[in-house]
Order: C-alpha cells, then sequence, then structure tokens
C-alpha cells in the first residue's frame, strides 16, 4: 500500500515538475539566451522575462542586437525595445545604422529612431544617400511667349538628406516644384524653337532656383528627357477672341435691326393717326360749308366759286399725271 502511494506521489512530483519546466522554458527563452551568449551580446535572463511580461517578443529585440554587435556597433538593449514599443522597426533601424557606418555616414541611433518613427524608410534613406536614384515627372504643359505649348518630361536625380529626414518635404514637393521651374522658363522664351534648340537652358534655369530648399533631397542633375510640340495655344485664343467679337457684333447688329424695327413701327403708327386725322377733318368741310352758309359767312356765288376751283385744281391733276406718263413711255 505504501508502495503504491510513493509510486503515486512520485508521479504527481514528475507532472508537476514537467509542467513547471515547460513554463519555465515558455517564459525564459533560453535557446535565445544560449545564441545571444555565444554570439557575444550580453543580455540576462532577467531581461528576456521582462520582455515577456511587456508582451515585447524577445526574439524581435535580441536577434537586431547580435546584427549589431556582430557589424561592430554598440547600442543598448533598452534602446532597442524603446523603440520597439514605440512602434517601430528595430530590424531596418539597425540595418540603417549598419549601413550608415559602413558608407561612413554620419548617423546616430536617436537620428535614426526619429527618422523611423515619422514614417519614412531610413534604410532607403540610407541607401539614396550612397547611391541617388532618378525621379521622372509627369508631362509638364508650358507655353512660350509666341503661343506654341511645348510638353515636357525631365529626370531629377536626387540624393537624400540625412539631416532634412525628419520635417522635410518628398518627392511630390520635388516634382512640384522642378514642373514650376520648367513652366516658368518656358514661358519666359520667346519661341517654342528656343526651347527646342536649347533644352539644356532648362536644367541650369531650374537647377539655379534651388528647388531643395525644405526638402529631404539634395537635387544633383535635372536632365530634360524628353521636349513635343504640341497645341498653338496663341492661334486658338486669337481664334476664341474673333469668335467672340463676332458674336458681340451680331447681338449689336440685332438690337440695332430691332430698334430700326420698333422706330419704323412707330412712324407707321403716327402716319396713321395722321391719316385718320385727315380723314376726321375732311369729313367735317361739308357740315363747315353748310354752317357757312347757313349763318351767311358764305355766299351761292362763292360756293361755286370754290368748286369751280377745286375742279380746276382736280384737272390739272390729272393733265400732269397724263404728261408725266407720256415721258415715260417716251423714254421706255
Amino acid at each position: 500500500m505504501f508502495q503504491a502511494a510513493g509510486a503515486v506521489l512520485g508521479t504527481i512530483l514528475m507532472f508537476v515538475l514537467i509542467v513547471v519546466l515547460i513554463a519555465i522554458f515558455t517564459m525564459v527563452p533560453v535557446g535565445l539566451w544560449v545564441t545571444a551568449f555565444f554570439s557575444g551580446v550580453k543580455v540576462r535572463l532577467s531581461d528576456l522575462i521582462g520582455m515577456r511580461l511587456r508582451r515585447v517578443k524577445p526574439r524581435r529585440i535580441v536577434n537586431p542586437m547580435i546584427k549589431a554587435t556582430k557589424g561592430g556597433m554598440h547600442i543598448n538593449i533598452a534602446d532597442l525595445e524603446g523603440h520597439y514599443l514605440a512602434g517601430g522597426n528595430v530590424d531596418t533601424l539597425v540595418d540603417a545604422l549598419i549601413a550608415a557606418e559602413r558608407a561612413d555616414i554620419e548617423l546616430n541611433f536617436e537620428q535614426a529612431a526619429a527618422i523611423d518613427l515619422a514614417g519614412r524608410d531610413v534604410l532607403e534613406a540610407v541607401q539614396v544617400s550612397v547611391n541617388p536614384k532618378v525621379i521622372e515627372t509627369p508631362n509638364i504643359s508650358a507655353v512660350a511667349q509666341d503661343g506654341i505649348e511645348v510638353v515636357v518630361i525631365a529626370k531629377v536625380t536626387v540624393r537624400a538628406n540625412i539631416d532634412r529626414l525628419v520635417g522635410g518635404a518628398g518627392e511630390e514637393t520635388i516634382i512640384a516644384r522642378v514642373g514650376e521651374g520648367i513652366v516658368t522658363t518656358v514661358g519666359s522664351s520667346n519661341s517654342y524653337k528656343e526651347v527646342l534648340e536649347n533644352p539644356d537652358n532648362i536644367s541650369r534655369m531650374v537647377l539655379s532656383k534651388g528647388l531643395d530648399s525644405g526638402t529631404a533631397y539634395e537635387i544633383l542633375s535635372i536632365d530634360i528627357a524628353d521636349v513635343d510640340v504640341a497645341r498653338n495655344i496663341g492661334a486658338r485664343l486669337q481664334t476664341d477672341q474673333a469668335e467672340a467679337d463676332k458674336r458681340i457684333a451680331e447681338a449689336k447688329a440685332s438690337e440695332r435691326r430691332a430698334m430700326a424695327i420698333a422706330r419704323e413701327q412707330e412712324m407707321h403708327a403716327e402716319v396713321e393717326a395722321m391719316r385718320a386725322r385727315v380723314v376726321e377733318a375732311q369729313s367735317q368741310v361739308p357740315l363747315a360749308l353748310a354752317e357757312a352758309l347757313k349763318n351767311g359767312n358764305l355766299s351761292v356765288d362763292g360756293y361755286y366759286r370754290l368748286e369751280n376751283l377745286k375742279s380746276d385744281t382736280s384737272m390739272r391733276e390729272a393733265i400732269a399725271k397724263g404728261s408725266e406718263s407720256t415721258d415715260e413711255e417716251k423714254d421706255i
């Protein structure tokens, strides 16, 4: 009976020991500590346990630490852990520091950490500092003074400026400034032919403006890759202006025509009114004669003389019209 109880107790103790060992090896990455020890990195088991408790993956810190030590750099493991907790990329940071050390570029840990936390690729920045890259602008349209539009494509060779990576403008600003410089330079040219004959003038003028001020890059050169002749903007503007003038003239002519028609209608109305007054006056003549005869203001002899005068006048008018018709027939 005692032997059976001892066997059960031994089994329980063995199980507890196994559980404790598993917990220890889970909390303490002994294998990683051994690797760091033989790599020359001094890291304590308590530091690794602390990383576990702070929910930091020890491998993310120790492996870059080993890389930095083998690269001849001395970095505090607490700084790497702090950078990791701040959301930085520890592995890229260490690679950038090693690359800067090999290229003899002055870059300390604080500066590299600030660049990485600012959202820029610090390793790419170091690589661009060593090996400049080329930025190609999109099609840039500009118009010379003779009204001809030209389309320019430029290639800008830039090198990263480590000191201005934090707070410095990016590639979009470089492209925008180069485009503005090209438009200004082409616009100051008397003719598009000058642009086609000497495209290097654009490069010199744009490069002399100091377009890399306040940016994270240093412009090394600006090369004009292509210049194409596009539309005749001046002729198009003149055509549009002529069309606009034509429409204005037509509108003014229509206005004058409408005013003339209105005036003609007014005159016609006035003539009709005068004719109506004449007819009305003529209708009053017999009444006036009758009144004059009645009142004795006009004698019967006088009335007949008036009628004879009217007949003579009508006869003369008829003779005159007949003479005019005869003259016209003779001319024919």
